[in-house]
């Protein structure tokens, strides 16, 4: 129907909208938390009886709070997610079999005009519960979480180490040693020999030179004039303090990788969605099926794709999880780590929004990912025989970009 020139349009929410009967939220602090309950007023048909009071932020409090909340028949509880410290609240409250659901705080913001306190927030947060008028976070099981905690420290060593060698690098540079113009990595192996030769004393540019090992070998012309400088004792004594946290660091790198391989091995294989329909390629072409495919790791899977690598495996798996459930479509995962544009409109007018802060590990992988540098030669996929890229759009298998993570 048209009234007038405008076209009526029904919309149908698959969402099933009811009013919980017995809700609670927690206000959360970083020393205590406004628990707030909202159930059904026990003379007054129609009414609702609010209940506040303060918990302290400790275990025993915490599981005490839990018991009360079972007790008392609570179907879901809601906390606000602020810094950390909502985390020994979902903890524990999930642990004693409670339906817990960390939500964004800019969801939850207060009313215009709403006078602020804890009490109030908390009071608020239940009726935004008890409504079904709040979205819940992605909160990873338990082994998803450790395993999380292990790649992000490895990735914030990482970056600890890139910035140590952006100062050995600007230490080399007032020392008028250009070594970072020749040398790929400053802290590969032959660069670091010459940078432990030049704090033991060694200053001849063509003793130098011949610590350099693989294709920095060939490069001895232009070695020669890089090590050419002023290195003397205080920059030997600033680029030994800066290379004993490099190497600390390099130790630690390694520790945590083989913490991390061993954790992703202890991972259950994950089982497809059910109900989840697959999609349909854009082009029937017949690819030979390897039953090899079907004996790979999850991480070995990933890094099929081009541009994975197994780190960069590692960190998708802890920062996405293997339950697919969480996300109804592809494109719901995408706009969950906030790598698709919202969409604005409002009348005739359309435009493209920012994509959001997102997740920065997740992003910051995925890009390198996307940036990865080709390779002439083929990725893991010749393990199989056939590509990952390949099997997704049903063409034959072909040479593969590098994976870097």
């Amino acid at each position: 129907m048209k009234p007038g020139n405008n076209l009526v349009e029904e919309i149908d929410s698959d969402e099933t909208e009811r009013i919980l009967n017995c809700a609670a939220a927690v206000d959360v602090a970083k020393a205590s938390g406004m628990v707030c309950i909202r159930r059904p007023h026990p003379s007054i048909e129609g009414r609702r009886l609010s209940r506040v009071w303060e918990v302290e932020s400790t275990t025993n409090s915490i599981l005490a709070l839990g018991e009360d909340l079972v007790a008392l028949g609570v179907e879901r509880v809601v906390l606000e997610s602020t810094s950390d410290y909502w985390r020994p609240f979902f903890y524990l409250l999930e642990a004693v079999g409670l339906t817990v659901w960390l939500v964004n705080a800019r969801d939850v913001k207060q009313v215009t005009g709403r006078p602020k306190t804890d009490k109030l927030d908390a009071l608020w947060l239940a009726k935004l519960n008890e409504r079904g008028m709040l979205r819940p976070s992605f909160v990873p099981p338990r082994e998803i979480r450790a395993l999380r905690d292990y790649t992000r420290l490895r990735t914030e060593l990482v970056e600890e180490r890139s910035r140590h060698k952006q100062r050995i690098e600007k230490l080399l540079e007032n020392a008028l040693i250009k070594l970072s113009s020749v040398a790929t990595d400053l802290l590969g192996v032959s660069a670091r020999a010459m940078i432990e030769a030049l704090i033991a004393g060694e200053r001849n540019p063509k003793v130098l030179a011949d610590l350099a090992r693989g294709k920095l070998n060939a490069k001895r012309a232009a070695l020669l004039e890089a090590l050419t400088g002023r290195f003397d004792d205080h920059h030997a004594d600033l680029a030994q303090l800066l290379l004993e946290p490099d190497r600390r660091l390099h130790r630690q790198d390694r520790r945590l990788t083989t913490r991390i391989e061993q954790l992703v091995a202890e991972l259950p294989e994950p089982s497809p969605p059910a109900g989840r329909q697959p999609s349909t390629p854009a082009r029937e072409v017949p690819v030979e099926h390897d039953p090899d495919v079907d004996r790979l790791t999850t991480v070995e899977r990933l890094d099929e794709i081009p541009g994975i690598a197994e780190r960069a495996a590692q960190i998708i798996i802890a920062e996405v999880g293997l339950d697919m459930a969480q996300f109804p479509t592809p494109a719901h995962l995408v706009s969950w780590a906030k790598l698709s544009p919202k969409t604005i409109q409002s009348g005739p007018r359309s435009k493209v929004g920012k994509t959001g802060k997102g997740n920065r590990y997740l992003k910051g992988v995925l890009g390198e990912v996307a940036t990865a540098p080709p390779r002439r030669t083929p990725s893991s996929a010749s393990v199989t025989g056939v590509s990952c890229a390949a099997v997704a759009s049903n063409e034959p298998s072909s040479p593969s970009p590098d994976r870097s993570s």
